[in-house]
Formats: structure tokens, sequence, C-alpha cells
């Protein structure tokens, strides 16, 4: 026999108020990350067009500084997990020429 969480168990809140507030914020949050995800692809595709034209020229496939660049960027916008999440993006969108 199979059962089913319930609302209030799935979401840990104590009450229907606090249930249906956490409901609709994961429901935000989930749209937000479909769209993050979204951007991150595109961004890996802008990325490889880059690339691609860095390579094609006779450049190396990674600019350096422009990879610090970004990372300072994330570091001053989101403090220091910044630079972990900026590292994580660059990784994504190097080397997919």
């Amino acid at each position: 026999m199979t059962t089913t969480a319930t609302p209030s168990e799935k979401t840990g809140a104590r009450t229907s108020e606090a249930t249906d507030v956490i409901t609709g914020a994961r429901e935000r949050i989930d749209s937000l990350d479909d769209r993050i995800i979204g951007l991150i692809q595109e961004r890996m595709a802008v990325s490889a067009v880059i690339q691609e034209a860095r390579i094609t020229s006779g450049g190396r496939r990674v600019n350096l500084a422009r990879e610090l660049e970004v990372l300072g960027h994330y570091r001053d916008a989101l403090g220091k997990p910044g630079t972990g999440l900026a590292m994580t993006l660059l990784e994504l969108c190097r080397g997919r020429v």
C-alpha cells in the first residue's frame, strides 16, 4: 500500500496557511529555476560562438582575463558564494565547441 504525503508533510508547515504560502513560493521557485536553466543554456550557446570565433582566428579556447572579470562580477554581486557559482557557470561554458 502506497501512502501519499499530505501537503503539510511535504512542506513541514504546521498550519494550512503556512502550507499555502510555502506551496505557492515553491511553485515560484520552480518557475525561476526553469528560467535560470534556460538562461544558462543560452549563455552556453553564446560562449560556444565566442570560443569558435577565437579558435578560428588562431586564439585560445579560453580567455583567462575575461574569466577573472566574470568571477569578480559574481563575487561583487553575490559575495563569496558568487565565486563558486561563477566557477560552475564558467565550467559549463568551456569547451563546448
